[in-house]
């Protein structure tokens, strides 16, 4: 099981390193927050594998703790990028 979990955990997180890259090369307001949109959902699916790994005792909170921690943060950052996108002039 924990290999199944591991491969969406690590096929989300670097879905999240692609898009990004493709969201510096947005050739559009539209396309900047529509890509920046799926960089968000796929670090919130990162966040959430962690969390089922760390709440089925799969993985302790200790290995995941930090990685939760900066998950979240990256998160909050992208989604408030996305929104600075979709607001600005």
């Amino acid at each position: 099981m924990l290999k199944s979990w591991a491969s969406k955990l690590l096929r989300c997180s670097t879905s999240v390193a692609a898009n990004y890259r493709a969201v510096c090369r947005a050739r559009s307001k539209t396309e900047f927050v529509a890509r920046m949109g799926v960089v968000v959902e796929e670090a919130d699916e990162a966040i959430l594998w962690l969390e089922l790994m760390t709440e089925s005792g799969i993985v302790s909170l200790a290995k995941t703790e930090a990685l939760l921690k900066e998950a979240n943060e990256l998160t909050a950052i992208f989604a408030a990028s996305q929104r600075t996108g979709r607001h600005a002039a």
